[in-house]
């Protein structure tokens, strides 16, 4: 069965409202390099960091979550979250990207963020986190301060879904029927 024909519909399906504001669905989203800080990773069961791009998130699908580092921001779009990791999609084509920025945390929190960060990777070490020092990709992107987007790309990187803010109901159903589709 051909997929993307129902991924195409799922997509034309979205209001035009829906989409954050220089990601583009049909497109990948604007490259971004995070120098400062950027993909948290465990050697030796201690949290380091490494450089990321968004070249790294070719090859599998995925959903991206760029937040702002705030708990109120996180909070917003867990219910999907929540349907994601019950729906267990095989880790070999599957993989949510948190971009935590920590730019847009409350006045004298910073500390706290990275180090919530570092614990959420030992926690959850295959998860794909990257900790923003300067917000890059919330400047690159143009996103909302204090909020949640959350953009889901196919194999090649190619955007079928972006959204800021809380994703109602129908919003977390058609995320997991195009990731469905496109695995």
């Amino acid at each position: 069965m051909n997929k993307k024909p129902l991924i195409a519909l799922l997509a034309s399906l979205l209001p035009s409202i829906a989409f954050a504001h220089n990601i583009q669905v049909g497109q990948a989203v604007p490259s971004i390099n995070v120098k400062d800080h950027g993909e948290l990773i465990i050697e030796d069961s201690t949290v380091v960091y490494q450089p990321w791009n968004t070249a790294n998130m070719v090859g599998k699908v995925r959903v991206i979550q760029a937040i702002a580092g705030r708990s109120s921001s996180k909070k917003m779009n867990a219910p999907l979250m929540t349907a994601i990791t019950a729906s267990k999609f095989p880790e070999t084509d599957y993989q949510t990207t948190t971009i935590i920025n920590q730019d847009d945390a409350i006045w004298g929190t910073g500390g706290f963020v990275k180090s919530s960060a570092e614990d959420s990777k030992q926690e959850f070490p295959w998860s794909s986190m990257v900790l923003d020092e300067n917000g890059v990709a919330a400047k690159t992107w143009q996103l909302k301060e204090e909020s949640s987007a959350i953009i889901v790309q196919d194999k090649t990187g190619k955007v079928l879904f972006a959204k800021e803010g809380s994703l109602n109901e129908s919003e977390i159903e058609t995320v997991l029927g195009l990731i469905k589709a496109a695995l």
